[in-house]
């Protein structure tokens, strides 16, 4: 099958605005996600879609393919679906403009899982180390079955283990190692693609904040598949700080 990787790229940012053009050891944040995803064995091309012509340009200073889609998109999705809808390929693979640390690797497990013809949907989980974040909102957690397919995302502690977690410093005592955590890059059959970006917000979407629920809603299967890779998005020029403490402290 084929797969093209899209990367979505917007300049504006209530946090953080103009991020994937913030320099990370000397070069722009996008530059770093690009040239990761150049890596991946199973991706035939790589795309940067934003709605910037700054962005654009600076992609296309570094050699990288880019194309400008429309400023209105609500979603990451919502843009890549426009350069779907212009493309022939098998599979869309969505990933994060703010992730630097994303792993060729991690591109081509999350490719693969679409190998099984049952699942709509492709992406990653990893279990959860640190304690804290089974209770942090901010990390969104999943539950799937035994052969991999998601039953459910949520910022809430999912599963929650009612015996173990009576009270918030039993909670924190120690790791219940089948608690995973969601690595946000997706695989999506391009027709897949195309039928969700068309459909409006779901009930549990609005709820969660979390669009991979309008998937799940409408029946379509996700598959997950665990990982050894850790990221770190940048949300914040802080998180910028993180991350370049990781790249020193592994180079």
């Amino acid at each position: 099958m084929s797969a093209i990787v899209v990367i979505p790229a917007r300049y504006a940012s209530t946090r953080f605005p103009g991020k994937p053009l913030a320099l990370l050891k000397g070069m722009p944040i996008i530059q770093h996600v690009y040239q990761n995803s150049l890596n991946a064995r199973l991706a035939g091309e790589v795309i940067v879609a934003t709605d910037s012509e700054t962005i654009f340009e600076t992609v296309i200073s570094f050699g990288g393919k880019a194309v400008i889609t429309s400023p209105d998109h609500q979603s990451g999705t919502d843009r890549i679906a426009e350069v779907a809808a212009a493309m022939k390929c098998d599979i869309m693979v969505n990933v994060q403009g703010d992730e630097p640390l994303i792993r060729p690797e991690m591109i081509d497990a999350v490719i693969s899982v679409l190998d099984d013809s049952r699942a709509s949907l492709g992406t990653l989980v990893i279990p959860i180390q640190d304690s804290r974040e089974i209770f942090d909102p901010n990390i969104v957690k999943v539950v799937f079955d035994s052969e991999g397919f998601a039953w459910y995302f949520s910022r809430a502690p999912i599963p929650y283990h009612r015996d173990e977690w009576k009270s918030s410093d039993q909670q924190l005592s120690h790791v219940t190692h089948d608690c995973y955590k969601h690595i946000g890059i997706y695989s999506y059959r391009r027709e897949v693609l195309l039928q969700l970006s068309a459909l409006p917000p779901s009930r549990l979407e609005n709820i969660e904040k979390l669009e991979q629920l309008r998937a799940i809603e409408h029946g379509f299967r996700i598959k997950v598949r665990e990982t050894s890779f850790e990221t770190i998005g940048v949300d914040t020029p802080q998180d910028l700080e993180r991350v370049e403490q990781c790249l020193n402290s592994s180079s």
